[in-house]
């Protein structure tokens, strides 16, 4: 298929309290055309939340569900797709079996992703439906996206991400930690505020003196509370709930039953058993802030799905802002832990540009590239716990971390990168590297050994290197750097750390200097 070339997609999100999928037609330019939308309610949420495993029951009629979108897909000739499962399957003790019948049943394959997968491709979508979304950012915007397991608070400031935080307290999983009290107390929706206070407490303390003048929130749950203002005439607008029209609605939540609601407002129950939690949790936030009311730009899963498998086919303009996002994200992540800044991006440069010029040499593409920059960034958050040792805690600290858009198995190759940045080379006792699969350890050495190529050469703050160009022959790669100052420390830690780099690449590296 040419690049010009249209094509159809489908997007299948198998979430806490609904399963849907969309499919759609990508134009060149990234644009989703939707064919067909469609969504069915499931128990696998509230089985995990309560129970801590997905009941026989739930999975059969999840694969009947799955198995009737295969179908339409077969309709629609579907060749591209992607499925995915997010809380509801992801903290289940029985996910891998619960994922083998889906397999079996449907011939689906569905990919458990992380919570930050999850708001990077709701943010995919989001970017989509919101054309202001620069301004916003610029003057200062708060981004609540809340799911049935958990709520991603993204903060954007001067036009880019400063910082994200993520709270394990989701509208599902807030009912369902505090059903049992709601049986017993007439107070029900006093102690979800209480308990959301309890968990939230710090929110005023990280807006670090930011001002967010916008509110933006992503959830369907909060499509839901702004059809309830829409219908009950508290708002005209239906993709904006301001504050008074927020307090209003939220009113009618706490003094009306779920099953009330779900009669007169045509709601699933599972819907309507949800609206309390996520409207007092959209009021908490909002409150922290100077906006005005919460923007609903009706994002879902399903679109930046869609969004993603069209910036990947086609490397559009969306792909590059979503990259930065990323790495500005990665960089507070550096100053939290107390990276030494001017270090890093003089590594970040010297092996970037290594990387680039050695692309017919490692084979290796831009995803790749990101996970190098992304290690060089972080390749020091180890001395935070101890400067000793500090590239074995720095794979640690990277493992415990989320990274925006990054799966697990891309953190584990950036904690694995990091980690071999100096001395330290991958070995068959290294569990951290043995876990990863073949081609994901090759790739992790080529990438460590050009780090500690560039972190060698930058091991002291009065040499400031001004170029380095690369020169490959059949058994050797001639670096050839210009500087000003004494280059004898970087002369010396460069051949203690060549041999790592001439395993890996069965080329000699070989130092040529010229002062500046």
């Amino acid at each position: 298929m040419k690049n010009y070339e249209r094509k159809t997609a489908a997007a299948i999100d198998v979430g806490t309290n609904f399963v849907s999928m969309m499919i759609a037609e990508i134009g060149p330019q990234g644009i989703i055309a939707p064919l067909e939308d469609v969504w069915k309610p499931t128990q696998i949420g509230r089985d995990t939340f309560s129970n801590g495993k997905i009941e026989l029951s739930s999975t059969q009629e999840l694969c009947k569900t799955l198995k009737s979108f295969a179908q339409l897909m077969k309709d629609y000739r579907v060749k591209h797709y992607q499925a995915v499962a997010t809380t509801g399957i992801r903290e289940a003790q029985n996910r891998e079996y619960v994922l083998d019948q889906i397999s079996r049943c449907t011939g689906l394959k569905v990919e458990v992703i992380n919570n930050l997968q999850e708001r990077f491709y709701e943010f995919k979508s989001m970017r989509d439906s919101i054309c202001d979304l620069h301004t916003m950012s610029q003057d200062g915007l708060l981004v609540i996206s809340l799911g049935m397991g958990g709520t991603e608070i993204f903060a954007y400031k001067d036009g880019s991400l400063q910082f994200t935080e993520y709270v394990k307290i989701g509208s599902l999983r807030l009912r369902e930690l505090l059903a049992d009290l709601e049986r017993v107390t007439l107070e029900f929706p006093t102690i979800l505020e209480e308990f959301l206070e309890s968990k939230i407490y710090w929110l005023d303390s990280i807006r670090h003196g930011t001002d967010f003048q916008y509110v933006i929130g992503l959830g369907g749950e909060l499509t839901s509370i702004l059809r309830l203002g829409h219908l009950n005439q508290f708002t005209a607008d239906p993709h904006f709930l301001e504050r008074a029209a927020m307090e209003k609605v939220h009113t009618l939540i706490k003094n009306i039953t779920p099953e009330k609601i779900a009669s007169l407002y045509n709601m699933h129950r599972n819907e309507a058993e949800i609206l309390l939690p996520s409207s007092i949790i959209f009021r908490r936030f909002l409150n922290a802030t100077r906006a005005a009311g919460i923007q609903a730009p009706r994002v879902s899963l399903r679109h930046g799905l869609l969004a993603n498998m069209a910036d990947e086919r086609f490397n559009t303009i969306r792909k590059h802002e979503y990259i930065n996002d990323i790495v500005n994200s990665v960089r507070r992540l550096g100053r939290k832990y107390g990276t030494d800044e001017k270090h890093s991006q003089r590594v970040e440069e010297l092996a970037l540009s290594t990387f680039d010029q050695m692309m017919a040499i490692h084979n290796l593409g831009e995803r790749e590239r990101l996970y190098l920059q992304v290690a060089c960034i972080l390749h020091d958050v180890g001395k935070y716990i101890n400067a000793d040792g500090h590239e074995r805690h720095s794979g640690s600290v990277i493992r415990a971390q989320q990274i925006l858009g990054f799966a697990n198995r891309e953190l584990a190759i950036v904690a694995n990168i990091a980690k071999y940045h100096s001395q330290v080379v991958p070995a068959k006792w290294h569990d951290n590297y043995t876990s990863l699969n073949r081609e994901d350890q090759i790739m992790v050495s080529k990438l460590a050994a050009i780090l500690k190529i560039a972190n060698a050469l930058n091991i002291s703050d009065k040499i400031s290197i001004q170029q380095i160009d690369l020169e490959i022959t059949p058994t050797e790669i001639v670096f050839k750097v210009k500087s000003k100052g004494d280059f004898l420390l970087e002369t010396w830690s460069f051949s203690a750390h060549v041999d790592f780099f001439e395993e890996v690449y069965g080329l000699k590296p070989v130092l040529k200097h010229k002062g500046g």
